[in-house]
């Protein structure tokens, strides 16, 4: 379980997120919602313990900030937003970077079992085919699924996902929450997932936390969450209203 209990977080001295509790259980997946500059990546950092918190963020009882890097890597992974590639690597040699957690030291060989793990996360995000493609080569969208693919491979026992569909195409958004569901659900880990697109929520999430100014102000199914009131004065728009009437224009 992972339970974040009176987190405060922010920069430079200043809290942009205030008073933040919940919990998630193994199987179960959360998406966070909000308005831009509400707090979603901030929440993410500071669970990640990128970010000096007060407050508590606990995983199977144990404090994070407690745990040493490796521990720390076999329990979450981070796929934040990605802007700028910096390294010529290939997807094969990219991905074997979510192996740190089970090496035995620095100049440690990927083991038979590493490879096996390695190439199945490849597959399951479509780029087999190319493993030995540089990743400078690679268009935005291939470049996301090869980073979900290395969060894939350290196999954790949470996945943080910072707007996981950025750059893909209708049928890759689907794929990759396809295979997100079905690692939850196979492997009974947790997935909490900052998504903009509601509809995306609507097919993907088990909870909602909705977060404006950095609080909490919704918190349930999706089905709750949003067609609360609150939905369209945190956007400011009649949010169910347009998508009722996009949809007719496919009838």
């Amino acid at each position: 379980m992972l339970e974040v209990k009176n987190l405060y977080s922010g920069y430079d001295g200043r809290d942009i997120l205030k008073d933040i509790s919940f919990k998630v259980k193994n199987g179960e997946n959360l998406c966070i919602v909000g308005p831009n500059g509400c707090g979603k990546s901030t929440l993410l950092k500071s669970i990640a313990n990128l970010l000096e918190h007060r407050g508590s963020v606990i995983i199977d009882g144990k404090e994070v900030s407690s745990m040493n890097k490796k521990s720390f890597a076999r329990k979450i992974g981070l796929m934040s937003q990605i802007t700028q590639i910096y390294f010529p690597y290939t997807i094969y040699d990219t991905v074997s970077l979510g192996r740190y957690a089970y090496s035995k030291g620095a100049l440690s060989k990927l083991s038979k079992e590493d490879d096996r793990i390695i190439l199945e996360s490849i597959e399951k995000v479509g780029l087999l085919d190319i493993k030995d493609k540089m990743i400078t080569e690679l268009s935005g969208g291939q470049i996301q699924r090869v980073f979900l693919a290395r969060v894939f491979a350290q196999d954790p026992d949470i996945i943080l996902l910072d707007e996981p569909t950025n750059h893909l195409d209708l049928k890759n958004q689907i794929d990759l929450l396809e295979n997100l569901k079905e690692w939850i659900s196979l492997n009974n880990k947790i997935v909490v997932g900052v998504l903009h697109d509601l509809n995306l929520v609507q097919y993907f999430a088990d909870n909602v936390l909705m977060l404006k100014d950095g609080q909490i102000v919704a918190y349930g199914n999706p089905q709750t969450v949003l067609n609360d009131p609150i939905l369209d004065d945190l956007y400011g728009i009649d949010i169910k209203g347009f998508m009722t009437e996009i949809l007719k224009k496919w009838e």
